[in-house]
């Protein structure tokens, strides 16, 4: 399920989106906090965020600016502003289609949805593994927690990836270690239980309890999420 991000201070409007865009099958979801828009964004990791122009604290010129230090995801802005230089400063701000108002909420999910086909495996570009509070994102080799952003090794993202694609369930070792071999270095047994170790340390450090990952003597491991 594709989760998207609706920013926009008009309540009625944003539940209106929300409310259309869930009903297609998205999890749509608005932001509370204007002024922790990023926070709300890496607590959430949207695929996709619908960004208005016109906003209390900071315009949405400034929050794209704020998203794209951090993050690539596509950003749509919409507004009422529908001037060439609004578009115009728009892309050169990061954006990467703009919407003006008003505007039919078939519009709306036409302009997500092809978006989405561009940035994305539509048929099957699956959601960040999400735990505990806190989102993987294997492809920044970070855990996102409440705005934050907690660095991971390649080896301790490929364990939690594995134990996360399997939640309450036994990993063996052996299938740990095949997903560590698919780096250039060689895991031999003892290793697998270094890296497992310092996972752990990480996830403590974190603040998501001592108890994450579980050894299962003999078996392998699981992940309590």
């Amino acid at each position: 399920m594709y989760r998207i991000l609706i920013v926009e201070d008009d309540a009625v409007i944003a539940g209106a989106m929300a409310e259309h865009l869930c009903s297609w099958g998205f999890e749509a979801k608005t932001v509370e906090d204007l002024s922790a828009v990023l926070e709300e964004l890496a607590a959430f990791g949207p695929h996709l965020v619908l960004l208005d122009v016109s906003l209390p604290f900071h315009n949405g010129f400034y929050w794209c600016a704020q998203i794209r230090r951090q993050s690539p995801v596509p950003v749509i802005f919409i507004s009422s502003r529908s001037e060439d230089m609004d578009i115009v400063m728009a892309v050169n701000m990061g954006g990467d289609d703009y919407i003006a108002k008003p505007f039919s909420m078939e519009v709306l999910l036409a302009k997500v949805q092809a978006m989405l086909r561009r940035s994305y495996d539509y048929e099957a570009a699956p959601p960040m593994p999400r735990f505990r509070g806190a989102i993987l994102d294997a492809g920044s080799s970070c855990l996102l927690l409440e705005g934050n952003r907690v660095e991971l090794t390649k080896n301790e993202v490929r364990i939690l990836s594995i134990l996360l694609e399997n939640p309450e369930k036994v990993v063996s070792r052996e299938a740990i270690m095949l997903r560590l071999w698919d780096s250039d270095e060689f895991v031999d047994d003892n290793t697998l239980t270094v890296n497992v170790n310092r996972l752990r340390r990480t996830l403590a450090a974190a603040g998501l309890g001592q108890d994450c990952i579980h050894t299962h003597k003999g078996q392998g491991y699981s992940i309590h999420v």
